[in-house]
């Protein structure tokens, strides 16, 4: 029997070294649990194998250095936020109300797992987010930077740089799930209509 047909169990469950697929998944997921809680700089590489409960040099067979644990972190983040972020935009609805869809799909998901959007502002505000953006543009394209490029779309758009577009745009979604604060449905509607508003102009 494979790996894959296995059913999921932790080591400490079964007595068994896990797959080798298994422990690079529990170093991401270490990394994002601790920059999530104490930043990058509580996070070398010893203390991410020891949230995965695996040793350091295990860890390192896996990623030949921290800076690439942070872009395959940052990789598989963004690779799921799209997905499961633009599942529910109906590219026939008008352009407003894609934006609506895929802001509350970003809220939704990352509210489910808010380490993930803690993890998302860090690298955000960190040395690594060119490389980390450039890297996720090259990778497959970005699904939410597709949506929010349609012509309908791009062309209500204010004349600013793409940054600023997303930080009044699409950012407060990331804050909010990360944050504490709890909305309503209503008032997660309102939010996502001033967003909106903040970066289009009328028409």
């Amino acid at each position: 029997m494979t790996p894959a047909a296995t059913p999921a169990a932790t080591p400490a469950a079964t007595g068994t070294p896990a797959p080798a697929l298994d422990r690079a998944a529990a170093v991401r997921a270490a990394l994002r649990a601790l920059v999530a809680r104490n930043g990058f700089h509580g996070s070398s590489m010893s203390a991410v194998a020891a949230e995965a409960g695996v040793g350091t040099g295990t860890a390192y067979v896996h990623y030949a250095s921290k800076d690439e644990l942070v872009l395959a972190t940052y990789l598989e983040v963004k690779r799921d936020l799209g997905e499961a972020a633009t599942v529910d935009v109906d590219p026939g609805s008008p352009a407003e109300q894609r934006f609506h869809q895929l802001w509350l799909g970003i809220h939704r998901h990352l509210s489910g797992d808010p380490d993930r959007a803690r993890f998302l502002l860090q690298v955000d505000s960190s040395p690594f987010a060119r490389a980390a953006h450039e890297l996720a543009m090259a990778a497959d394209g970005d699904p939410i930077m597709a949506a929010a490029a349609a012509p309908d779309l791009a062309g209500r758009l204010v004349d600013l740089p793409l940054e600023v577009l997303y930080d009044l745009g699409l950012a407060p979604a990331v804050r909010l799930a990360a944050s504490d604060v709890d909305l309503d449905a209503a008032a997660l509607d309102r939010v996502a209509d001033a967003c909106w508003r903040a970066i289009t102009v009328s028409g």
